[in-house]
This record gives C-alpha cells, structure tokens and sequence, in this order.
C-alpha cells in the first residue's frame, strides 16, 4: 500500500543546534500514528515542516506516493492536510460559526458554512451550537470547533498536538471515538501526546524520537507505557518515592469562604472556597481549564487581592491582607501556569529571572543592591540539581525549551525550602523524564514537612501523585476525596460540570 506520508531523511538546522537529523518514517493510509519524544525531541519542528510552517534544510517528503513541497499551511491544506494545535486559535467574543469561517481559506456564504458544519456535526456524533459565544464554551467544546474546521477541510492527513491535555476523561473517549471513526474512513492521523497510557489506547504504530533522531518504532499496543518512556529518554525511568512514607501533620495553608471576582472580560468568579493542605501532604485540584484555577492560584499567592473576601492562613497566621512579597517571607512559593512570561521573563537570563522569586529568601539582594554573583551561583545550583539543559546562569529564559524552563521554574522555588508551594499545571507539556523529576521533587518537599497544593488539567498526574484532590468548577470547590478507592467516572463528571449539559447529556449537571 502505498504510504499516505513518506518523510525521507528529513534534516533541519538551527543555530547550534540540529532539531532533526535525518527523520525518515512513514504513514499509511487509515493508520494512528503516535510521534513520541521528549522536550526538544524535534517533533514540533518536524510537524510544522510536514504543516508548511517550516522547510527542512535537506530531505524530501511524499504524500500519496507523490514528491511534494509545502511552502505554507495553505498548501498542506489544499493538498488534504489538516492540523489541530494544542493551543486553541479562537476568539472568545465571537460565536463557534464566525470562528470557524475566520479558520477557513475560502469560507461559503454563512448558511451554507452552517448547513456544512451540521452536516459535520451530525455525521460524526459531535454536540456543539454553531451560534454559542466561545466564552461560554468548555475546553472540550473548544476543540471540537478546532476539530470541526480540520474536517470541514476533508483531510487525508489530520495532525493532533497533545489534544487531550486539556479534556476531562468523558470528552478524551469521545475524542477517541471520533478518531478511530476518521480512521476507518481512510483518513490518517498523526498523534503527539505525553500521555502513554492514550497511545496504547489509540494508536497503531509509534514513531519515538530521541535528540532529533528516529530511536525506535514500535506496536504502542504491544509494549509497556515505562518501556516507550524510557526509548524517549534514552534510560530507566525512577519510579516516585517517599509518598506514602509521608506523614501528616497540622494544617499549614488554610483557605476559608474564599470569594473573589473572575478576572476581565471572561474570567471565573470564586465562590464560597474551603479547603486545607497539612504539613507533609499534597493536595490536588482538578478541573477543565477556566473554572476559576487561574483566579484561585493569584488570589491565593497575593497577585491579586481587590474584591477578595473569605480568609487565608499559613501556619494559623492569616496572610490575607499581605502583599506577594510578604507572603513569601511568611513561607509561601507559586509557580504560576504561564511559564514564558509569567513564571519567567523571556528576555532575561535565568540568573535575573532567578531574583524575580528568591530575592529575600535566598539573599540574592541586600541593602537594596542586586548581589549579582549570588544570584548566578543560586542560578547554577538550581541548573544543576534539576538537570536543566542550558548553557549556564547567564542564559536567557526564551532560550530553552519549555520543559526545561519548567524545571528551572520549580528548581527555583522548591529550592528556596516554602512552607508552602502552591503550583499551577507543573509538568504541562513536559516529557515523561522531566515529568517524573519534578513530580519527585514535590514529593520530596512534601516529606521535608512543607505543604503542596497542585492544581492540575491532568488527572493522572493528580492521581500519581496527591494525598487528596478536590474538583473545581464554575468558580466553586467539591468536597475534598481520598485518591485511594477515588471514582474516575465520578471525578470526571464533577470536572465537565454543567459544561457535560451542553454536550448533550445531564449526568454531568447532576454531578454538579
């Protein structure tokens, strides 16, 4: 059979670096494809080489047995390739149809776009209003409005970057479902995800690139999700220790009536929040991506404390009334979602990212003058203990790639010893290798007495991890649940929420 993608040797070069060396593989027609590898791997490069974003500097790609070359995203498309990003591209103020006529090279007049888009939605069992404003939308049906526009296209080739980081367990076998659906109609599908218990699940065959080099092909169905992570990153994978050797002490962070408005123009309101995190424990939050997580993490590290009421308390003292900086020498550290330009300042090297934080802990500042050299030793400690690949403290952050910022990020402030971390979404995007280091590295704060509150997208990673986990949605919090004997199905409905309504089904309001 003739393969429906033929890479042949595809090389690509940057400055000091070669992102793809050689990439040869194919795609056969109706086939799942996983692309497997860790930060930095090359395989966002080699995607947007096979999308028309990039060229490569040598080899050659084929689609359906013909040599092509694709100068643009607009000449994948019209030869049958489609790609859904794992950032979505929409605009929250305007409805699902104007969104996707904006995504579309040559959008028909609207009633027909709308006759086509029912026709899609219909065809492959996908619940979503056309006229809906993007902002009241779930994550999940967000991606069906990316999904829809790829398939309005009608694909030969569809690419999937980390589609599920995002959905809760319902909307990811309900994505599944709609690919395995494309599939059988011939379609091929390219799959890049972190989450190796889904490419067992899904696809057929698994391509795993390790330093921009092909390391291995493999049955994802016939072999272990440690034995793919450890061709990713080229050793044995450590298992996680010292968690239930943990014990638990007294409350150390202590949230209660928590409200506070939702951040301008389509930000969640918190309502009513309660919850305490012990000396020595991990406490997990759940939830769909805009339910309230961003507003709950500045509230809660002091960003932001216009109309905030209810109180919160470390140690019994309450740090509602103080400024970022005073709840840090009180002992709390965050890490908040957004990595590249809010955990860390792009242009500056990671020795003056590192005084962003640890200034007064760690002595980086003294009289009011910056201890520079201080700061570029803090800076290599952290580089070393968390084995961020970089070319020292005087790197700037935008120079590294996003897994490694995140463990420069964390090194940072698990470093400076917190009686508190509160972290948004720690290993998001990041490898198995660099995900099980950071994991590793709360657990071991947690076991030193310090309290860990991670709020976090991925279940599993909750699971792994976390003493108890509660869920949030629409701006209000469950009831905390022990992880051991925990429902999946039951935490997942809690996680769609009212948003499972407009997907068609009322279980999920119920669980509401």
């Amino acid at each position: 059979m003739t393969p429906r993608l033929q890479l042949s040797g595809i090389t690509k070069r940057f400055p000091g670096v070669v992102a793809n060396d050689a990439v040869s593989f194919s795609v056969a027609p109706g086939e799942i494809h996983a692309l497997l590898g860790e930060n930095g791997a090359g395989k966002s490069t080699l995607v947007k080489i096979i999308y028309g974003v990039q060229r490569a500097d040598e080899g050659g790609l084929a689609f359906d047995g013909r040599p092509v070359e694709i100068h643009s995203p607009k000449e994948a498309r019209a030869l049958g390739i489609g790609m859904v990003f794992q950032h979505f591209s929409l605009f929250e103020a305007m409805t699902v149809l104007e969104n996707i006529a904006l995504g579309m090279d040559d959008p028909p007049p609207r009633r027909e776009l709308e006759g086509r888009v029912r026709e899609v939605l219909n065809t492959y069992d996908l619940a979503l209003d056309p006229h809906r404003d993007v902002h009241t939308l779930s994550v999940g049906e967000r991606q069906r409005i990316e999904i829809v526009r790829a398939l309005l296209q009608k694909p030969k080739l569809l690419i999937m970057d980390e589609p599920t980081s995002v959905l809760t367990p319902q909307e990811v076998e309900k994505l599944f479902e709609t690919l395995r659906r494309l599939a059988s109609e011939g379609c091929s599908i390219l799959y890049i995800s972190h989450k190796l218990h889904e490419i067992k699940a899904l696809c057929e065959t698994a391509t795993i690139l390790r330093g921009g080099k092909v390391v291995a092909t493999c049955d994802p169905r016939e072999e272990s999700t440690r034995a793919m992570a450890e061709l990713m990153i080229g050793g044995s994978l450590k298992d996680l220790t010292g968690k239930d050797a943990a014990l638990t002490g007294a409350a150390r962070l202590t949230v209660a009536g928590l409200s506070a408005p939702g951040e301008p123009p389509f930000g969640t309101a918190l309502k009513d929040i309660s919850f305490n995190v012990r000396a020595g424990e991990c406490f997990g939050i759940a939830g769909v991506a805009g339910n309230g997580q961003n507003e709950l993490l500045s509230v809660i590290s002091g960003e932001r404390r216009d109309g905030v009421s209810g109180t919160i308390a470390i140690d019994g003292k309450p740090i509602t009334g103080l400024s970022v900086t005073g709840r840090r020498a009180a002992g709390l550290a965050s890490v908040p979602e957004e990595r590249n330009g809010h955990a860390a300042v792009p242009a500056m090297s990671l020795a003056e990212n590192a005084i962003l934080s640890a200034r007064s802990r760690m002595g980086l500042v003294g009289g009011g003058i910056i201890r520079s050299g201080a700061a570029r030793r803090y800076a290599a400690k952290v580089i070393e203990a968390f084995s961020v690949k970089a070319t020292g403290p005087g790197a700037a952050a935008k120079s590294l790639s996003g897994g490694n910022l995140q463990k420069f990020v964390m090194g940072r402030e698990i470093m400076q010893d917190p009686s508190v971390l509160v972290v948004s979404q720690p290993t998001w995007g990041v490898d198995a290798g660099a995900a099980a280091f950071i994991r590793q590295a709360m657990i071991d704060l947690a076991a030193r007495g310090a309290a860990i509150l991670v709020v976090s997208q991925d279940l599993d990673e909750l699971l792994e991890m976390c003493d108890r986990i509660a869920v949030i949605n629409t701006g209000r919090l469950s009831e905390p649940m022990d992880v051991k004997g925990i429902s999946i199905e039951r935490v997942g409905l809690l996680m769609g929420g009212v948003h499972g309504a407009h997907a068609g089904g009322d279980a999920a309001e119920k669980a509401a």
